[in-house]
Formats: structure tokens, C-alpha cells, sequence
């Protein structure tokens, strides 16, 4: 007797890819939610040690021996901050800003920076295409992914090598998504990260975006680099290959989806932070921490600065209050009222008044409160004395 068996193996390999892929999605849904809880309250501590730290470098002189262990603490916290950060990315639920960018003058940009950190003993080649499309995306999170692809391919070519960054338009059709399941038909920027290092065997493959999996020696890696990576790019429903074979070096091939808007109209530019510091803030912060060191940076900064504790005292503040108040500042998730229901309540007592909104929630809570939407002014917690001082300066001005 003869069996034709072909279509029994071809199922069963799909099968077992399919349970690969669910799998994984599953590890991915398990650490973004342990990700997600312990982030508000973390990154709110962060936010006390780092603003106090600014706070304290300020009231010494330069000589001083004790700005060496204040940068100590600040060092600390600045990397406990990036690994929350890298833990929310991977899990997708990393707070963004889409704008429409080309990939050709980004990487221009960032190139000198790729040069130095892998070393001068690798070559970077970069090539792109001439007409590439524009893509949506944050350009904080490319820089992410470029520089974990481009740290990744230093650590595997440890004698020098060579990596090479390609940016080309490519067209994904029908016969393509047949075989690749999360692919949809269209327009695409491929991005391309190759490097003629040790490469990877099949095994090491297929744990490569594993949370926490890495080959490195303990101390040397976090094993967060490729996740962070496959995180942000299934955020920005792109798509990611990886090919590679030991001793031949490694390939990754990133889809971003092509933008379908217009081209941005050009941003305003932003004036001296000196000119901006001017006016009164009202904070709205429910952690007296968080609420004492935000309010002693803004003071510090020159506002004059009015303080709640909850959403029914800065309703109260703003009915009583003599004095213009000229920017909202408030977290998003309260007791009793939101970010976003206050805001519409105060703009009612006070309709001039700017909004700044913050918090050290994932995006995914946020946006559930109607925060990240339609252009609103965002700051993610933790936050340091200067990006804050930028983010109310362009609250304040609009820009």
C-alpha cells in the first residue's frame, strides 16, 4: 500500500508553527501585564529620585566632591528608567508620538552615532533607496531599534566586521502573505540590519525575541534588545524576519507599513526656554512624592506654581483663584475624576487655559482615558527637570 502523505506533514508543520507563534504572543501578553502593573508606581518612584537629584546637583558648586556620587544615583535611576521603558516597548505598551518621517535623513542623522558605539574596528555601510516612501512612526522608537540591532551586531563580530543599514521600497503581494500570516498586501519600507558576525543556529533562532533570553555572559546582556525590538515593530504593525546561519553572520528585514498621509507641514520652531519661563501652573498630583518634587522643579524653573492633591481641589483652586492660570499640569489616573474629565471641567471655569498631561501608566491604560489622542501634550513619567521644562514650554507656547 502507498499513502500520499504530503499534505498530513504540511499541516502538522503548520500546526506546530502556528502553536510557536501563539506561544509566544502568550509569553509577550504575560510579561506586558506584570510589565503594566508594576510601571505606574515604579516609574513614579523614579521621577522622585531623579528630580531630587537635579534638584540637589544645583546647590553645589562644580568642585564639589558630592556632585561625583549624585551623578552615581542619577546613573542608576536613568537605567532603571530605560529598562521600564524597554520592558514597555516589548510589551507593546510603550507610550508614543507617530509623525511621518523618511528614513534616509533619520538614519543620516543618527549615523555618527552607530559609528561610535560600535567601534572603529566595524565598518557601517548604509544605503538607501533614492524616492523612499515616508512611514509613521515615532522617531525615538526607530533610534531604538537601530541601536539595539546595531549593538546586537557589534557583540557578535568581536575581531571587527562589517554592518550594513538598507532602507528600499518594497511591494508585499497575495503570494507573500500566503506564506507569512501577519503580512497584509501592500506598501512597505523594508529596513534592513546585516552583519558578517558569528551568526546564530537554529536553535538560538528561535528563542531571538524571547523577553530575558541571551547568549551573552552574565552582566553583559539583558536579553531585552530583540524583544524591545519585536515589540515596537509589532506596535507599529510592521512586520520582522531574522535569517542567519552560524559563522555566515545575521539579517534582520523590518516591513514598515508606507505613510498614507501628506506630508507634515514643518514644525514650529521652538524658542529659548528662558523666554518661555513665565505664568502659573496648576498641579494636579494625587502622590504627595511626585507632587512636592514637581512642584519644587516648576518653582525652581521660575513659574509660579498652584498645588492639588486631587481633581475637587483644583476645581476648587481655579474658582477661587485671583490669579490667571495658565497651564494644567495633572496626572491622568485619579480617585474620583480623571486627566481628561478635570481638564474639560476647568477649561469651562477658564477657557485660555493650556493642558499638559502626565503619567507613569502604560500607553494602553492611558489612551483608555482619552490621553494620546488627537495631538494632546504628554509627558511620560519618569521625567527629568529638563524634559519637563521643555514639555511645559510647549505647552505654554503651543508647539
Amino acid at each position: 500500500m502507498l499513502e500520499d502523505i504530503t499534505e498530513k506533514v504540511q499541516f502538522e508543520q503548520e500546526k506546530q508553527k502556528l502553536e510557536r507563534q501563539l506561544l509566544q504572543a502568550q509569553k509577550m501578553e504575560a510579561v506586558g501585564t506584570l510589565a503594566g502593573g508594576i510601571a505606574h508606581d515604579f516609574n513614579n518612584m523614579l521621577s522622585v529620585i531623579i528630580g531630587y537629584v537635579e534638584l540637589l546637583k544645583d546647590k553645589f558648586p562644580k568642585e564639589s566632591f558630592v556632585l561625583a556620587d549624585l551623578a552615581e544615583i542619577e546613573k542608576a535611576a536613568l537605567r532603571s528608567r530605560d529598562t521600564t521603558r524597554q520592558l514597555l516597548a516589548f510589551s507593546r505598551q510603550q507610550a508614543i508620538a507617530l509623525k511621518a518621517i523618511n528614513l534616509i535623513d533619520h538614519i543620516g542623522k543618527l549615523e555618527k552615532t552607530l559609528g561610535r558605539l560600535i567601534g572603529e574596528d566595524i565598518d557601517l555601510l548604509v544605503r538607501t533607496e533614492k524616492d523612499l516612501w515616508e512611514i509613521n512612526f515615532d522617531p525615538s522608537q526607530v533610534d531604538q531599534i537601530l541601536i539595539n540591532l546595531a549593538v546586537n551586531a557589534r557583540d557578535a563580530m568581536l575581531n571587527g566586521g562589517k554592518v550594513t543599514i538598507e532602507a528600499e521600497n518594497v511591494v508585499l503581494d497575495e503570494e507573500y502573505c500566503l506564506i507569512h500570516h501577519e503580512a497584509i498586501p501592500g506598501e512597505y519600507v523594508l529596513l534592513m540590519v546585516s552583519d558578517n558576525g558569528s551568526g546564530m543556529d537554529t536553535e538560538t533562532l528561535s528563542h531571538a525575541f524571547e523577553p530575558f533570553f541571551t547568549t551573552k555572559k552574565i552582566g553583559k546582556g539583558t536579553g531585552l534588545g530583540l524583544a524591545t525590538v519585536f515589540g515596537i515593530i509589532k506596535q507599529n504593525e510592521g512586520l520582522i524576519d531574522v535569517y542567519s546561519e552560524p559563522g555566515q553572520g545575521t539579517t534582520f528585514k523590518i516591513y514598515i507599513p508606507k505613510t498614507m498621509a501628506g506630508a507634515e507641514p514643518k514644525e514650529k520652531e521652538k524658542g529659548s526656554l528662558d523666554d518661555s519661563v513665565t505664568g502659573t501652573v496648576l498641579l494636579v498630583e494625587d502622590d504627595k512624592m511626585v507632587r512636592e518634587m514637581t512642584q519644587k522643579m516648576l518653582e525652581n524653573m521660575g513659574y509660579n506654581v498652584l498645588v492639588a492633591e486631587n481633581p475637587t481641589a483644583a476645581l476648587s483652586l481655579c474658582e477661587k483663584s485671583a490669579v490667571l492660570i495658565n497651564l494644567l499640569l495633572t496626572d491622568v489616573i485619579m480617585p474620583d475624576m480623571n486627566g481628561a474629565e478635570l481638564r474639560d471641567r476647568i477649561i469651562a471655569l477658564c477657557p485660555e487655559i493650556k493642558v499638559l498631561f502626565m503619567s507613569g501608566y502604560t500607553a494602553t491604560i492611558i489612551s483608555r482615558h482619552g490621553v494620546l489622542d488627537n495631538g494632546l501634550k504628554f509627558i511620560q513619567k519618569p521625567f527629568s527637570k529638563k524634559e519637563l521644562a521643555q514639555k511645559v514650554a510647549d505647552a505654554l507656547w503651543d508647539r
